[in-house]
């Protein structure tokens, strides 16, 4: 008894000194004297830095502040959030380096150019990015930069004044605003005056979808090489304008975990990253365990995370000759919490990241030439490499899909890679390759690591466990035709004014016109014409008309008994197809080679009225990519049913309900799912994604046969249990199917075969009728990434589509993620598909 009483007093206490005024002086080093013409932030935002979680607009306020009180700081807005939150940098530097800030940045990036052996690094500033939270309820990075923004503003002295003279601060002190204004209000929203620590409060658990991710619920951390969301459309435009030589990414993790820097698992890095660069890595690391030792905060290092993904904040600087670094602390999720080092408050979360922080500025300046001297090296060896290389490029397009082309183009315009238009129309390794529709990619430029890590596919791995996908190959997420090239003949221009692609119609019709279905943004053309009342209709089987071929899935809108006269309709045809990049064919008669325009193989399509069913059980990062698909690619409204609320709420409007995916089979409740089922059978259609496989079978939504493993642990010890079963996962891989083209879910392909991206052990037998495996994996899948050999044998032959009738409804199934990330364009249109063209299943 009297053991408890210490332990309760003891815990009392700490809680206690938690919750005394936190100054400023809790953060900053001590020994050193301050500008007092500089504010604090406590004067801005009216708070001590981690008394409140600070709200983004707060935070943008006092970094305003700072730039206008001090020569040190420049501000910049590098664009706009979804919300419409300022995306913005800060450069810190001493005053007389922001005179001359233009000339030391293109000293900088020379240093990385041809030509560059004369310069005298020792002499150069190095240039530091420093971004926090990332994830929005990963706070203690972001209020850090209050505290840390502060001490570059106003500390005095020669130490300061050495470092800011010898290096250029990029300071972006929130990768993700709208995240962390989320999460602010909730932390401040359940903060009690007495703060309570016990895990159980409201405080420390959101609501649905919480504050980690974006406004269309994207973990931005997963967005550095595909580059499809504004904030890392600016982030990754200061990067290569900068280069800068090392990025820090500011993260939190677990509340029972401590603090984490890198190197992470040894054995767990991209093979295209230098092995130098790991060891200056660790080298820095050197300087954080001093900093963190000083201050009595645990760590550790070289466990856990790994340097896979370039995707990452951490990983994407290792292939572009910086050095990126995670920095992961033990999170409170709010202001105070239990775990098991002890009371953890939100003040110590922020200190150990604003120390981090000036370590990381301490391990540069002291580390300046050696780093200058790597990036310098890097970009020499990297073009030597590609010089003696076999390979002198890619080619890759789509001959009846300009705009996949063109997106996947468009990515790499944005990483500042160079690419050809072709010379003529080609052919190269059987597959024709289009004027107009098609690009080269020469290796022999400043960067051909980088292009090697978007085009490459890999198969063998020094390791089998994962902390993201194990392949994200860009030409076959874009569904994109492509192949290694060891010519650059057939190479035109070089494209240097990226513009957006043309459109037309060829003319006014008084009979129909015809588009095909293979175009990206074929879905946004059909659903504007049904938007405003129009009748369109889809062939089931291709025809020729007027020396054309049009295949499966082709568009027809007939003049005839329209809601539009013929010159309006003309007009209307015009804006859709400049609005979607199509070009829109006139034509004078209905009589065709193959089915005539009048045939019952044209079915009529249905305006639909889509939903997608959110909140508690359902899995946010598949829905957010599923809403952001419709709302800012194909303009198509969706209506998000919460789950909280689907036993009040009429379906009877939807044609279509997306389940996206969630936590078992349990994530709707039975009485809520029986309502579904009921709606189906009176005509709806209901598409599930992933582990709705189990839900879809426990309700008897449809029968699937899975195929199961057997998997036994022998000879495997206590200790490599975990190894053991995480080489089993499928984290992300690339896997060939090959298509039925006849069949509706498959409109708008052009090849037989089409590579999917697979994160789930769900494998369907195939059924006994061929007509019924409209995609079927084939007999040697894997592409590119990771699996593991049961699951290599599993994985043969099986479906990852199924469709069956309920009633006089519909329920579609895929077992994988068919819209991964916002840059797996090319299986977006399956979904599609599964939409427009359900009835006809």
């Amino acid at each position: 008894m009297k053991k408890i009483l210490v332990i309760a007093f003891l815990a009392i206490n700490v809680i206690g000194l938690a919750q005394e005024k936190i100054t400023l002086d809790y953060y900053l080093p001590k020994n050193i004297s301050y500008d007092e013409s500089i504010p604090k932030p406590a004067k801005v935002i009216g708070h001590e830095v981690g008394e409140w979680h600070v709200t983004h607009d707060k935070l943008m306020f006092y970094m305003q502040t700072l730039a206008k009180a001090s020569n040190r700081i420049t501000i910049e807005t590098r664009g706009e959030t979804f919300e419409g939150r300022p995306i913005l940098l800060l450069t810190v530097t001493s005053a007389k380096n922001h005179q001359n800030i233009d000339q030391i940045r293109k000293d900088h990036i020379a240093l990385t150019e041809s030509g560059s052996g004369n310069m005298n690094t020792a002499e150069m500033p190095i240039v530091v990015y420093q971004g926090f939270s990332i994830h929005g309820n990963e706070p203690s990075g972001s209020n850090a930069s209050l505290a840390y923004a502060y001490y570059l503003a106003a500390a005095q002295g020669p130490e300061i004044e050495a470092k800011l003279d010898n290096m250029v601060i990029l300071l972006d002190p929130s990768f993700n605003p709208d995240g962390l204004q989320r999460f602010a209000y909730w932390a401040n929203t359940n903060r009690s005056i007495n703060l309570n620590p016990d895990k159980n409060d409201r405080e420390y658990s959101e609501v649905w979808p919480g504050g980690r991710t974006n406004h269309y619920w994207f973990d931005m951390n997963r967005d550095w090489l595909p580059v499809q969301l504004p904030e890392s459309r600016a982030r990754i435009k200061t990067f290569h304008k900068w280069l800068p030589n090392i990025l820090t990414d500011h993260h939190e993790m677990g509340t029972n975990s401590t603090f984490f820097f890198q190197p992470g698992e040894p054995t767990r890095v991209n093979p295209l990253t230098p092995k130098i660069n790991q060891e200056l890595t660790k080298e820095i690391g050197t300087y954080h365990a001093n900093a963190l030792d000083k201050i009595g905060s645990l760590y550790y290092s070289e466990e856990n995370y790994d340097d896979y993904y370039y995707g990452k904040g951490s990983t994407f600087p290792d292939v572009n000759g910086s050095i990126g670094i995670l920095f992961e602390q033990g999170s409170s999720r709010g202001h105070i919490q239990e775990s098991e080092n002890g009371i953890l408050t939100f003040p110590f979360t922020i200190r150990n990241q604003f120390t981090t922080a000036l370590s990381t500025i301490e391990a540069a300046e002291n580390m300046r030439s050696k780093i200058l001297d790597y990036q310098r090296k890097y970009y020499t060896d990297i073009k030597n490499e590609a010089a003696r290389s076999k390979t002198k490029g890619y080619v890759f397009g789509d001959s009846k899909d300009a705009s996949k082309a063109w997106h996947l183009a468009e990515i790499l315009n944005r990483h500042q890679i160079k690419f050809h238009d072709l010379a003529n129309d080609v052919t190269i390794s059987g597959k024709a390759y289009k004027k107009g529709a098609g690009y080269i990619v020469p290796i022999n430029q400043k960067n051909p690591r980088l292009i090697q890590a978007m085009f490459e596919k890999r198969t063998t791995f020094t390791d089998s466990l994962f902390y993201d996908i194990s392949a994200w190959t860009f030409p076959l997420a874009f569904n994109v035709d492509y192949a290694e090239i060891t010519s650059l003949a057939n190479a035109g221009a070089q494209i240097t004014d990226f513009k957006p692609l043309n459109s037309s119609v060829s003319g006014q019709s008084t009979y129909a016109y015809l588009f095909e279905w293979n175009e990206y943004y074929t879905p946004k053309a059909l659903n504007r014409i049904l938007e405003k009342g129009l009748r369109a209709k889809t062939a089931k089987s291709p025809f020729s008309l007027q020396g054309k071929n049009y295949d499966y899935g082709t568009i027809m809108i007939p003049v005839q008994n329209q809601k539009l006269d013929g010159k309006e309709l003309y007009d209307f045809l015009k804006e859709v197809a400049e609005e979607s990049y199509l070009n829109i064919n006139a034509v004078s008669t209905g009589l065709t080679k193959g089915i005539d325009l009048g045939s019952n193989d044209f079915d009529p399509i249905k305006k639909q009225q889509v939903a997608i069913l959110v909140g508690d059980g359902i899995r946010s990062y598949d829905a957010g990519e599923i809403w952001h698909l419709f709302d800012t690619r194909y303009q198509m409204k969706l209506t998000k049913l919460d789950t909280r609320d689907l036993s009040s709420a009429d379906l009877s409007h939807y044609t279509d309900i997306i389940v996206p995916g969630g936590w078992g089979s349990n994530m709707v409740n039975k009485s809520k799912t029986e309502k579904l089922k009921k709606w189906v059978k009176e005509g709806g259609t209901i598409i599930g994604y992933r582990n709705t496989a189990n839900w879809f079978n426990k309700y008897e939504f449809m029968k699937l046969e899975m195929k199961k493993d057997t998997l036994i642990a022998k000879n495997i010890s206590f200790e490599e249990r975990r190894d053991f079963l995480g080489a089993q996962v499928t984290g992300g891989a690339i896997f060939e199917a090959k298509l039925d083209r006849s069949h509706p879910i498959n409109f708008g392909y052009k090849n037989d075969k089409i590579s999917l991206f697979r994160n789930t052990n769900i494998y369907l037998k195939a059924d006994k009728n061929s007509y019924n495996n409209p995609i079927q994996y084939t007999n040697s899948p894997l592409q590119s990434g990771y699996i593991s050999e049961e699951n290599a044998e599993l994985i043969k032959n099986s479906v990852p589509f199924k469709v069956n009738r309920m009633g006089q409804g519909k329920v579609i199934l895929f077992t994988d993620n068919t819209n991964f990330r916002a840059f797996w364009y090319g299986t977006n249109k399956l979904l599609m598909n599964a939409i427009f063209f359900g009835e006809m299943m």
